[in-house]
C-alpha cells in the first residue's frame, strides 16, 4: 500500500482544480446520496459522521435525520430547527481538502448550522469530539482504501454503528474495455483510480449484516452494514 501522506497530497491537489465546479457535477448522483443516507436509519438524538465530507452537501440531509421537531425546507430538503422541538442530534464531518472545506465552511454559516461540528483534517489523523452513531462514506474511495484511514475513522464509531457507503466500481471483468469508462470517470477525483474491483472490501470486514448493490448499470455501488 503506498503511503497515505503522498496519497492525500496528491488527492488535495486534484480537489483543488474541481472544488469549484464540485456542487454542480454532484448533482447528477444526488439521489444516490439520498438513497446511501436512508440506509443509516438516522434518528433524533443520533451522533452521525460524514466521512469526506467535501462541500458539504450531505450535512442539510444528515441534520434532517438527527433532529427531531424540525421544519424543513420544502425547497431544498434543510432542516430548520425551531420547529416543534424534540431531540436534537449532532453531525460530525472532516474533509483533507482546503478548496472544499472552505465552501462547506461558507454553506455553514449562511445557514447558521451550530450543531455541525467540522474540520480539515486527514482521515487518518482527524480526532472526533465524540463517538458517532452512523458513518457515512459517500464517494470517498482514496479514503476507504486507506486501511489506517478507515481504522482510524471507525475506531471512533460506536459498536453497532451503522455504516453505508456509496462510489464507483469496476463492471464485471468480462466486459473488458468498458472498465476503462469506470477509469477514466473516477481518476478525474481519486488518486486510486484503479483500485475498483472490490472498493468496499476494507470498510467490510469491520462489519456484520454487510450488503451491497449495484448502481448506475453496473459502475457503481451502494452498501450498509452494522460496525462490529
Amino acid at each position: 500500500m503506498s503511503d497515505g501522506s503522498a496519497l492525500n497530497q496528491i488527492s488535495i491537489q486534484k480537489y483543488r482544480q474541481r472544488a469549484k465546479g464540485y456542487d454542480g457535477s454532484a448533482q447528477f448522483t444526488m439521489d444516490l446520496r439520498r438513497q446511501t443516507i436512508a440506509l443509516l436509519q438516522l434518528k433524533p438524538g443520533d451522533v452521525v459522521l460524514d466521512v469526506g465530507a467535501g462541500t458539504g452537501l450531505s450535512y442539510a440531509l444528515l441534520r434532517q435525520g438527527v433532529n427531531a421537531g424540525a421544519d424543513t425546507d420544502a425547497n431544498t430538503g434543510t432542516a430548520l430547527l425551531g420547529g416543534a422541538g424534540g431531540r436534537t442530534g449532532k453531525v460530525l464531518a472532516f474533509e483533507q481538502s482546503p478548496a472544499m472545506f472552505a465552501q462547506a465552511q461558507s454553506r455553514c454559516q449562511q445557514q447558521g448550522w451550530g450543531d455541525v461540528w467540522h474540520t480539515c483534517a486527514s482521515a487518518e489523523n482527524v480526532q472526533l469530539p465524540q463517538q458517532a452513531d452512523a458513518v457515512l462514506f459517500n464517494y470517498v474511495h482514496d479514503v476507504s482504501r486507506l486501511p489506517d484511514a478507515v481504522a482510524n475513522i471507525l475506531r471512533q464509531a460506536k459498536p453497532g454503528a451503522r455504516i453505508a457507503m456509496a462510489g464507483m466500481k469496476f463492471f464485471p471483468w468480462w466486459t473488458g474495455p468498458l472498465n476503462l469508462l469506470a477509469w477514466a470517470k473516477n481518476q478525474p477525483y481519486n488518486v486510486l483510480a484503479a483500485d475498483l474491483w472490490s472498493p468496499w472490501d476494507i470498510v467490510e470486514s469491520y462489519c456484520s449484516h454487510f450488503e451491497r448493490r449495484s448502481t448506475q448499470w453496473g459502475m457503481g455501488y451502494i452498501a450498509s452494514g452494522v460496525l462490529k
